[in-house]
């Protein structure tokens, strides 16, 4: 079985916070809802991080994603493994390997409740961290 940790692939953890923190970022700039970042690799052999975020409609979960996918591969991350759940849009689930993003329809965030069963892992506060910096457009 593969090592979750990212510093079993020579990535540093700070890397691999930053990817996630992105992630998370690019969400919230396409109105993502209830952005969540879950520590889950203490727990799971899987991964080491969940993000989780979700969208009013199916249009917008896509938006979620390729947004994502985009920011994460503009700062150095990787592209995901592979993406999941394309073809409905009530569920998304992006596996870069060390994270996986999990993007749901309003709708199926609340039936699945992954919050409530991941609820004894460390939250990251990403909203609090200073965002990365971005070179200004000149006019």
């Amino acid at each position: 079985m593969a090592e979750a940790s990212g510093v079993a692939r020579g990535v540093s953890p700070d890397e691999l916070e930053r990817w996630v923190r992105e992630a998370a970022r690019a969400a919230s700039s396409k109105s993502g809802e209830d952005i969540a970042i879950l520590e889950v690799g203490r727990v799971a052999s899987i991964t080491s991080w969940f993000v989780i975020t979700s969208g009013r409609n199916p249009r917008q979960v896509k938006a979620l994603v390729e947004e994502i996918e985009k920011r994460v591969a503009a700062i150095g991350g990787p592209k995901p493994l592979r993406i999941e759940g394309l073809d409905a849009l009530e569920w998304v689930l992006m596996d870069y390997g060390d994270f996986v993003v999990h993007v749901f329809v309003d709708a199926a965030r609340r039936f699945y409740e992954l919050e409530r069963l991941w609820g004894d892992v460390p939250r990251l506060n990403w909203a609090d961290a200073a965002a990365e910096p971005r070179p200004h457009p000149r006019a």
